[in-house]
């Protein structure tokens, strides 16, 4: 081979092209394993049979470890290996045509060639390319045969996570942003600065080929715990020294945050951010990932499929379990086959990058089957027992006296957790209900036997829980029964009313002492201001019912609120002569809403107007109103502008321009925030034509 370097044309539309890779904004080559790619290169004097490829990646190349590849010309392409397939000559270029195995090592390769004729001659560079899993190909761990789910699960940048509680379900968009600027880059760092990378950079790298390990190094990875991951965890509702988690709109700010910083973790987020950013990573590398949001699921500290909850007499929830049921969780499934576990647990695969509880003494969760999950098969890898308690555990509510350490069981459910397990459907906008892919039918028989496996395969049916409550504490039948009812509406700046109605289900009378608390919470239930109490006696004759009307006004929540707007109101009521009675509510208050407007036709590298109208629904002035706008090949970047100080019952209306630079449907998201309201968030869809 010539002293010359060689140049090299690496046919980065066509490539891109036949790969699904478009949407990358890179100059580099980015292709998918097990499929051929074109390069052309010229500066070879040696006839074509003579020349050899090598392709490496990582620290340590080897072919032992699969990190190396050396391969001649051939006529067919390997079923095993790498190869390379002459396509054509000219005087002085070649265009070969080189294929990856489908269990490749992903990440960024070195291209070198080496004529074998010269002998000692040292090999040439072509220079790098990245090299990603494919879920279009069949030999692919990551195989998707539906082609619209690849679309949606690969190559979509726009998201809807759901949030709020079962009773009330919100959702909100969210900028993936996968394709975006040097968003690749960040997520191939991401994985050299993981704590198995920094053990044994060689092992980790030859290690890259495999879905279910890549997806538990990056559950570890997208949390700051351990190893300075991309995302602090804050749940205090005190979110100073950084970005309260609601504000944020996308992933590719927060990963873009993250490697300009030099890699310090971002402040602040929650599950749906580490759900979305680890959504954003899989779906750059091309690992099929969605989101997925379990309403009412448990936390589990202590592996005993049970989530203890404890109140005070004054009925006020304690901090002080371990335990906690979130009104929702946020966290990922990615498709992918189980060659460990066998075909049947195949398929949709759990990983969780929020940190809740160690496993293998890191912050990280999953891969665990979906199926496993669904079957009670506890046992398999990774972390079922507490993916199937997040879904499944059972509720038990106590009274706790701090000054005796006495707790007494008011009432267990074993319904209330695991409800409306939503993710956003395939091409379209809804909400999509997987329930019945976690779990068979509630209260069934089936259910109840799933139930009984998994204790069993835990080792929890043999063992004495001191802990647990006795069968005759479970079998207690209280006297009264009672719920809140809502009356009026649930919005942030209104008072909030509420009805309190109890029912005596005895046919003698019963006197009840009632303790009433309101508490501002996260969305985990946490309780963090105490808004409101009251205590009320009353006496029940015989099947009647009371109802007792509660008003908090805006003006004794509006300080304490969360930017969850989630208040808990529960009734703790100490029936004489009986058990006690707890009667509980999480609320949630709507924001007020934001409309987007487009004035006239969304067109390629023309400015259209967009118009975003709020108004002040409270009777008092807001101030330090800031609205933020981002959307893929609609606005470079992130727009912040900030809006004058409204009066009560003010409407503003603020235009901006947007230049689209592409074709189709693209997503606008808008994030309004004030002194009064958190990050009110809407979306629209803007269809940009020619």
């Amino acid at each position: 081979i010539a002293a010359t370097q060689p140049s090299t044309n690496w046919h980065l539309k066509e490539n891109a092209r036949d790969h699904h890779t478009s949407k990358f904004s890179s100059k580099e080559l980015i292709v998918r394993r097990g499929q051929a790619f074109i390069v052309t290169f010229n500066g070879t004097e040696q006839p074509e049979q003579n020349l050899t490829f090598i392709a490496e990646t990582g620290p340590k190349p080897s072919k032992l470890a699969k990190t190396q590849a050396t391969f001649g010309l051939s006529g067919t392409v390997s079923q095993e290996g790498w190869s390379a397939v002459l396509q054509s000559t000219s005087s002085n270029s070649v265009s070969i045509s080189i294929s990856s195995p489908p269990n490749a090592v992903i990440g960024r390769y070195k291209l070198s060639v080496q004529s074998t004729s010269s002998g000692s001659s040292s090999p040439a560079s072509l220079g790098t390319f990245v090299l990603l899993f494919n879920p279009w190909s069949s030999g692919d761990d990551v195989f998707m045969p539906n082609k619209a789910e690849c679309e949606e699960y690969v190559l979509e940048e726009f998201g809807i996570i759901f949030a709020g509680n079962k009773n009330h379900i919100n959702s909100f968009g969210w900028n993936f942003g996968q394709f975006q600027e040097d968003i690749l880059n960040t997520c191939l760092s991401m994985l050299d600065r993981s704590l198995n990378y920094r053990q044994d950079p060689a092992t980790d790298v030859s290690h890259r080929n495999d879905p279910k390990y890549l997806g538990r190094v990056l559950s570890a990875m997208v949390n700051a715990n351990d190893d300075q991951g991309v995302i602090l965890g804050n749940w205090s509702g005190n979110y100073e020294g950084g970005r309260s988690p609601s504000s944020w709109t996308g992933s590719s700010e927060i990963l873009q945050n993250w490697k300009k910083s030099g890699f310090r973790p971002v402040r602040y987020g929650q599950c749906w951010v580490f759900a979305a950013v680890l959504t954003t990573v899989l779906r750059c590398l091309g690992i099929p990932t969605r989101t997925i949001t379990n309403f009412s699921s448990a936390h589990d500290a202590d592996g005993n499929l049970r989530v203890d909850e404890f109140y005070d007499a004054s009925g006020n929830h304690l901090d002080r379990a371990a335990d906690s049921i979130w009104n929702f969780h946020v966290w990922n499934e990615s498709w992918f086959s189980r060659s460990d576990l066998g075909p049947s647990y195949s398929g949709w695969q759990i990983l969780d990058a929020t940190p809740q509880e160690e496993s293998g003494g890191i912050y990280q969760c999953g891969p665990a089957s979906r199926n496993a999950i669904k079957e009670g098969d506890v046992d398999l890898d990774y972390d079922c027992p507490f993916v199937f308690a997040e879904v499944n555990a059972d509720c038990m509510y106590w009274n706790y006296d701090p000054a005796t350490g006495k707790k007494t069981l008011i009432f267990s459910k074993s319904t209330v957790i695991g409800q409306f397990i939503s993710t956003k459907a395939v091409g379209r906008d809804d909400r999509v209900d997987v329930t019945n892919d976690y779990k068979y039918e509630e209260g069934s028989t089936k259910e109840r036997d799933i139930f009984k496996k998994a204790r069993k395969k835990l080792g929890l049916e043999d063992k004495f829980d001191p802990t647990a409550p006795t069968p005759q504490e479970i079998d207690q039948k209280p006297d009264i029964s009672g719920k809140f009812k809502v009356a009026g509406t649930l919005e942030v700046g209104k008072d909030l009313s509420l009805i309190l109605v109890l029912a005596n289900l005895q046919s003698d009378a019963k006197t009840v002492h009632v303790n009433m608390t309101a508490w501002s919470t996260v969305y985990t239930r946490r309780p963090v201001h105490e808004i409101w109490k009251n205590s009320v006696s009353v006496t029940l004759s015989p099947k009647e019912e009371k109802q007792f009307h509660i008003k908090i006004p805006y003006t004794d929540y509006k300080q304490q609120l969360t930017t969850d707007n989630t208040i808990q109101v529960t009734a703790l009521c100490h029936v004489e002569g009986g058990i006690q009675v707890l009667v509980q509510r999480d609320i949630i208050l709507d924001n007020p809403a934001i409309d987007i407007q487009v004035l006239g036709e969304a067109k390629v590298n023309k400015e259209v107007d967009v118009e975003v109208i709020f108004t002040n629904p409270t009777d008092t002035e807001v101030m330090d109103c800031v609205l933020q706008v981002e959307g893929n090949d609609l606005l470079r970047g992130i727009l912040e502008i900030d809006l004058p100080p409204l009066k009560a019952s003010e409407k503003s209306s603020t235009k901006f321009k947007l230049i689209p630079s592409e074709t189709g449907p693209k997503h606008l998201l808008v994030n309004f925030s004030c002194d009064k309201f958190a990050d009110i968030k809407t979306f629209k869809m803007v269809n940009v034509i020619d």
